[in-house]
């Protein structure tokens, strides 16, 4: 019978903490669960915060937090869902970063803190309480961790990038369409 010490066990809680909530979340975005608007709805929402096309971009948050929260939370894949649930957090924190960094007050605080928790289980990896270990770690070889961090964060820039310079355009009165053609 395995014994696992408790670094395995913070490791769990961690996981099926920041996983179910990131699992959530996404599902708020993707299917309307747990009070959320669905895609119809968050996108709108996307829109008016400047992330464009709004549903596509609904789409992939929801999916960056359903899928990465829920392979955080298994423990599967882990230096891909951590990767990918703090890349949707960047994105989040962008959208609250003008409102400071307190929750309360809109700011980023919230997001970072997942992001971050994200991130750090990608890099410590999910422990022996986790599929990635019963699947001897298939999933989660070292190049991965570099790669899947590269890979979101070049994706990360480019969609946050292209957020602010349409904000920023349309602070200076210049239209510019909705969804391009």
């Amino acid at each position: 019978m395995p014994s696992y010490d408790r670094r395995d066990v913070g490791l769990l809680l961690l996981r099926l903490g920041a996983g179910g909530v990131l699992a959530a979340h996404g599902a708020q975005k993707l299917f309307g669960w747990f009070g959320g608007h669905g895609l119809e709805g968050t996108g709108q929402f996307m829109e008016t915060v400047g992330y464009a096309p709004g549903k596509a971009s609904a789409t992939a948050a929801g999916l960056a937090e359903a899928g990465g929260g829920t392979l955080l939370a298994l423990g599967l894949a882990t230096p891909a869902a951590g990767a990918a649930a703090a890349g949707a957090m960047a994105g989040a924190a962008a959208v609250h970063t003008p409102n400071g960094f307190f929750n309360q007050e809109g700011g980023y605080e919230y997001a970072a803190t997942l992001g971050l928790t994200a991130a750090g289980l990608a890099v410590t990896g999910a422990g022996r309480l986790s599929l990635d270990h019963a699947l001897g770690h298939v999933l989660d070889r070292s190049w991965m961790l570099p790669a899947a961090f590269g890979v979101t964060a070049a994706a990360t820039a480019l969609v946050v990038g292209a957020r602010n310079r349409r904000l920023r355009r349309a602070k200076e009165g210049e239209q510019e369409p909705l969804f391009e053609e």
